[in-house]
């Protein structure tokens, strides 16, 4: 894509942001010039254009898609006598509407607070200010609702603090999404302690994971145009055609040029992919620049190191291209990064696609061998024995003085389990589920 086409479309991306944290979009001004200037990023002439166009349209809050530093943050809101945020102070206040988890929650007021303590001036109303980092260039003008954008601060407490105070409560914090995560590893110890394979559904931001995650769980995620709109992680388990049963999770969408910060902040949600089995790396096949915000994800997995994980590609919203453009989506899509298989084509809102996406699924997790055993055990562990006919096909049973006696056919980790309980197990072959 050009650096003007790519920039324009970042630009879009923002006035969508925008519009995601209730902002009405006055309008928007693009520039391309050969480097920034210091003082004021775009110049003199261009801070005066962009100055008229919100005087004309009584725009109380500016927002720039590019890096601003303390310095031009503060002269270009003396010449425009308005409030001025960047991409990344716009995105920390949708985080921060829509973090549910405590440690969500904890996570973006880290991120606002790191954020914060360097750009600190002395005074008090600086306390509320974000500034931050993006790509594009461009700034836009915005009315309604975006009064308080920007503003979605820690608290007002920490209008009134200094920097030593700032750094007691990040060490705060910091102790308390420890223990927060210590409580995640114990219940994913327990999830785990019933051996289950692992799907993450990663994307772009609105290519439709969650409805494609609420069409295969039938689960009831919230479904949104606004960007970020799920942000903690969902989990719901899934049985394939072959009987498996596997844990799909639903993550946060991500976006290029995301701060850092965030990438640490919704460690819970990118623990799940870092655990998969199996990624779904999903597209919106109807965006005519899908391949270079797949690139954007390809760049985010690499950070996590998950990129040579087996990954399936999901090009979704089929149902928005013609007969003619599917064919090409089809044939012009080539194979995914991590297994080298070829893309699905499928529609998560109209269902169509659904049975094939789930064929390919149980194809492309890796196998988990399937013996047949005889097992004897305490009619009181029905826990036991509800494992065994939820994971694995009961082929016998009897009854035998206080104690159940199975044939059954169960996954190899499964029958590891039960011998590690002692239970009496005499396994008689296994063969690779198909």
């Amino acid at each position: 894509m050009p650096a003007g086409e790519q920039g324009r479309e970042s630009l879009a991306e923002l006035v969508e942001l925008a519009r995601s944290a209730g902002a009405e979009i006055a309008g928007t001004v693009f520039q391309m010039r050969d480097a920034a200037d210091p003082a004021t990023l775009v110049g003199r002439g261009k801070l005066d254009e962009i100055r008229a166009e919100a005087t004309a349209h009584r725009a109380p809050l500016i927002i720039f898609d590019t890096n601003l530093s303390p310095v031009q943050q503060r002269n270009i809101e003396e010449t425009t006598e308005r409030r001025v945020i960047d991409r990344t102070q716009l995105i920390l206040d949708i985080f921060a509407r829509h973090a549910r988890s405590r440690e969500g929650q904890l996570q973006v007021e880290l991120a606002q607070l790191n954020y914060m303590l360097p750009r600190l001036t002395g005074k008090g109303t600086a306390m509320s200010r974000l500034g931050g980092k993006s790509g594009g260039g461009g700034a836009g003008g915005a009315g309604g609702g975006a009064g308080r954008i920007g503003v979605r601060g820690p608290g007002e407490k920490k209008l009134e603090t200094d920097r030593r105070r700032i750094r007691d409560r990040v060490r705060k914090i910091e102790i308390s999404i420890d223990e927060v995560r210590k409580q995640r590893a114990l219940r994913r110890e327990a999830r785990n302690a019933v051996p289950l394979g692992a799907i993450a559904l990663v994307g772009y931001t609105n290519a439709g994971k969650s409805t494609l995650f609420n069409a295969l769980s039938r689960a009831e995620v919230l479904v949104s145009s606004r960007m970020f709109a799920t942000l903690d992680p969902t989990i719901r388990a899934l049985r394939l055609p072959s009987n498996r049963r596997v844990l799909v999770s639903d993550t946060v969408g991500f976006i290029r040029d995301l701060p850092k910060g965030l990438l640490t902040a919704f460690r819970a949600t990118l623990e799940e992919v870092q655990e998969a089995a199996l990624i779904l790396h999903v597209s919106d096949v109807s965006n005519p620049h899908h391949d270079e915000l797949d690139e954007e994800v390809d760049k985010i997995l690499r950070e996590l190191h998950v990129d040579s994980r087996p990954r399936l590609r999901v090009l979704n919203k089929m149902d928005r291209l013609s007969p003619e453009e599917q064919k090409v989506a089809t044939n012009g899509a080539g194979r995914c990064a991590g297994t080298g298989s070829t893309p699905v084509l499928m529609s998560a809102l109209t269902g169509e696609g659904i049975e094939e996406l789930l064929r390919r699924m149980d194809a492309e997790m890796p196998t988990d061998p399937v013996v047949t055993l005889s097992i004897r055990l305490p009619l009181a562990e029905g826990r036991t024995l509800a494992m065994i006919h939820a994971l694995g096909r009961v082929l016998h049973s009897e009854i035998d003085d206080s104690h159940m006696r199975l044939d059954a056919e169960v996954p190899a980790s499964i029958a590891t389990r039960l011998r590690l309980k002692e239970y009496a197990v005499e396994e008689t072959f296994p063969r690779v589920l198909s």
